[in-house]
């Protein structure tokens, strides 16, 4: 793998101390905290004598649970005038001395400043160049193949996969301290054992019988936008046709904002008993990683499942309308990724051409046909 081309500077300095006191600014959502995981892998690798700690938002702990990336996790959000200075202060007494940021928030690097970490090192977004020490510029689409060759917002920011967004900064703070770090990894996530209890539990609430339980494929059809999501009765359709030439269990998978979304799905299914709506079970994010190890496939509009789907290897299609894919390549060869228009031209970004790349041009056969064969793939195995 080449590097990834995500910013045009070069390094400003070659600090002469090495990093012992190492913090990592977690990514907000969830598919991007899952995006990070290739880079905090190498960080933990190569600085193995360093004490390296995180600061992430409420429910990215809870995803992060099991790995081995941390040595500490500051859980924080910023909200507020107060916001940055409070979290600031519980950071400071730890003496950090350098911080990778991941976000791109003004906030997240006004935390680190306060926080008198001497080392920032960031994107320079938002406003936030001077609060880092180091801050990368990105490239805009008018300065890279193939976007400069569109008319279309030339000066907006150049899709690039957040995996290799996130991996460009580690290897740049890693090449300032004469690391060289090795070819990107796969995703990667764990689970402890309350979560598999938990997801143990949400299948007995369920009646699951042993036999159903090795029959399960979920299907993800919320998201945090409208627009990202493909027509309810399509999944509804998509579920019957599982029931019907597989035998499976079909679980259907959103957040409790999505409940009604995803009840509205089992009432379109021809044996909605055969459905589970796991939002009516007590589903959280905890029993979410536990019960996606479980499953033989996932179908999912372009939100944060899909990753972790990607980090325990199972299989996943992808669906993705009026947000181009290229924001969020990932290193999963199990993963088939279906845009809404494959004609639009390459230096074109789907995010600019909202009717053109509706969800709902994806058709059902389209669909069935991708899960298809990745479940033939499963069961070569």
């Amino acid at each position: 793998m080449t590097e990834p081309r995500t910013f045009q500077n070069a390094p400003k300095s070659r600090p002469t101390l090495p990093i012992r006191r190492l913090l990592v600014v977690m990514p907000s959502w969830v598919g991007d905290a899952v995006m990070a995981t290739p880079s905090l892998r190498v960080l933990r690798e190569l600085l193995p004598g360093a004490f390296i700690a995180a600061l992430m938002r409420p429910g990215i702990d809870d995803l992060m649970r099991g790995t081995s990336y941390f040595d500490e996790v500051h859980v924080g959000r910023a909200s507020g005038v107060m916001g940055p200075k409070r979290v600031a202060s519980r950071l400071r007494p730890r003496q950090y001395d350098t911080a990778l940021l991941f976000t791109g928030s003004f906030s997240t690097a006004l935390i680190t400043r306060i926080a008198g970490i001497p080392r920032r090192v960031g994107y320079e977004r938002d406003g936030r160049s001077l609060l880092l020490t180091d801050g990368l510029v990105p490239f805009r689409r008018r300065d890279v193949e193939p976007y400069s060759n569109s008319k279309t917002d030339p000066s907006a920011w150049a899709p690039v996969p957040a995996c290799d967004y996130y991996y460009a900064l580690t290897r740049y703070l890693l090449m300032t301290h004469d690391l060289r770090a090795y070819s990107m990894g796969p995703l990667e996530l764990a689970t402890i054992e309350s979560e598999e209890r938990g997801a143990t539990d949400l299948l007995d609430r369920a009646s699951l019988s042993p036999a159903q339980r090795k029959r399960l494929i979920l299907l993800n059809p919320g998201g945090n936008k409208d627009e990202k999501r493909w027509p309810a009765e399509r999944f509804a359709a998509l579920a019957d046709h599982f029931i019907e030439h597989h035998d499976a269990t079909v679980l259907l998978n959103g957040s409790p904002k999505e409940a009604e979304l995803v009840r509205s799905i089992i009432d379109r299914i021809g044996q909605p008993d055969r459905a589970i709506a796991l939002p009516e079970l007590g589903m959280n994010l905890s029993i979410l990683k536990a019960l996606v190890k479980r499953c033989r496939l996932m179908i999912t509009n372009d939100t944060g499942p899909r990753h972790i789907a990607a980090a325990f290897g199972v299989p996943v299609v992808t669906l993705f309308g009026p947000t181009d894919h290229r924001w969020t390549t990932i290193p999963f060869e199990d993963e088939i990724e279906i845009v809404a228009d494959p004609t639009l031209p390459h230096e074109e970004v789907s995010n600019d051409h909202p009717d053109r790349c509706r969800i709902d041009r994806i058709a059902l056969d389209e669909v069935i046909k991708a899960s298809e064969k990745l479940l033939r793939g499963v069961s070569a195995r």
